[in-house]
């Protein structure tokens, strides 16, 4: 079996590691444009099984190259990419595990190409996208009717300073999205787009992280795959208290546009001046963070009010040395993979991954995760 790892970022270098200790894999090719972030990742892999190479990866015929003679891939690309190697993975007949979750429903639209080519797409396979998705799909699964499920995700810095209290991990561009962009989501069983930074909401999780914020922000593909089942679905992204207030007032005034204004003669983004600011503002006490997430959903079953709640509070990985992001976003796509090269996963086409992780094959993953240092709690009300 073997296994195409696309992007050796902070959470490619993970999954490729992960990979290459699975006994069901007989080889993993680390590919990434960045000939350096190749070589640093196949070191820390530090297995026979690991392999890397060096690739222009926005180009389709190149993707399409790289991937064929590989069973499955791993895709750790941006979202500017994320279309493109789903087309590609297809015209080559390569399973396709993919972190972004953005833009679904042209995504979907390649279902019946993918099922002609006898493989499975599964977009948004990380933590959110990801693991909220199928918690959400589950409660509803669980109940008799759903009325609300509400999915609430966000990683935060471990020692948080101040003014922004946030520690960025991702690219800076992908995050200010979140303050720039209309969130899908669910309203009356249909779909409807809210606009950013609204639907703030006080919320606590336990220590050591306490009081948090959190605004609505894209459901990405539950938003389609749910709609039918759910009066009223929303995600919705965690800050520490008064982060996403102090962005609002940034929004507000202009800083984030990316539309170019005249400045002394010369035009120029406020977003773009913005970025490099920000980012100074926005650091850690360490490297340490951690990844909150709470998705609930209420509705009735036998007659009662029933609410069910996930929670998770998880860490910095000390021991493995990774962070609780990458650890988040990576492990739900490395056992996709797993199963998928143990031929556990039969469905083919393109599948949201509430779509995949349902029914029976819920448990087990969820215990699964919980093996590799993910703990999910759960808890029912009735009423």
């Amino acid at each position: 079996m073997r296994v195409v790892v696309l992007g050796t970022g902070m959470i490619g270098s993970v999954i490729v590691r992960e990979l290459g200790q699975v006994a069901s894999i007989d080889e993993v090719v680390a590919v990434d444009a960045v000939a350096a972030s190749v070589a640093r990742c196949v070191a820390a892999a530090d297995s026979a099984k690991v392999s890397g190479m060096s690739a222009v990866l926005d180009d389709y015929d190149r993707m399409v190259e790289l991937l064929r003679g590989a069973d499955i891939a791993v895709s750790c690309l941006p979202h500017s990419l994320s279309l493109l190697a789903i087309r590609a993975a297809i015209a080559a007949r390569c399973h396709l595990i993919d972190l972004v979750g953005s833009n679904y429903e042209e995504k979907a639209a390649f279902g019946e190409k993918a099922l002609e080519a006898g493989v499975l797409v599964v977009p948004g396979a990380g933590v959110a996208p990801g693991i909220a998705n199928f918690l959400a799909a589950r409660g509803i699964e669980l109940l008799d009717e759903a009325d609300e499920a509400v999915m609430l995700c966000g990683g935060l810095p471990r020692h948080p300073l101040p003014p922004l209290w946030y520690q960025v991990v991702f690219r800076l561009e992908s995050l200010l999205g979140l303050c720039t962009k209309p969130a899908l989501a669910v309203e009356n069983g249909e779909l409807v787009k809210l606009p950013p930074l609204t639907r703030l909401e006080r919320l606590r999780f336990p220590d050591p992280v306490g009081d948090c914020e959190a605004v609505v922000t894209d459901a990405h593909s539950t938003a389609y795959t749910l709609r039918s089942k759910v009066k009223r679905l929303y995600e919705k992204t965690v800050r520490y208290k008064g982060h996403w207030e102090k962005m609002s007032v940034l929004a507000e005034l202009g800083f984030l546009d990316e539309t170019p204004i005249d400045v002394d003669g010369a035009l120029v983004s406020p977003q773009r001046v913005a970025i490099p600011l920000l980012e100074r503002k926005m650091k850690g006490g360490s490297n340490e963070d951690m990844t909150v997430l709470r998705v609930t959903v209420t509705g009735t079953r036998g007659g009662r009010p029933t609410k069910l709640e996930w929670e998770m509070v998880d860490a910095y990985d000390s021991e493995r040395q990774i962070t609780s992001m990458a650890k988040t976003t990576g492990f739900p796509a490395i056992l996709l993979t797993e199963w998928m090269a143990e031929g556990k996963l039969g469905k083919r086409g393109v599948a949201a991954i509430e779509d995949v992780i349902i029914g029976e094959h819920f448990e087990p993953f969820v215990q699964e995760l919980g093996n590799r240092g993910i703990a999910i709690s759960f808890r029912e009300e009735i009423q």
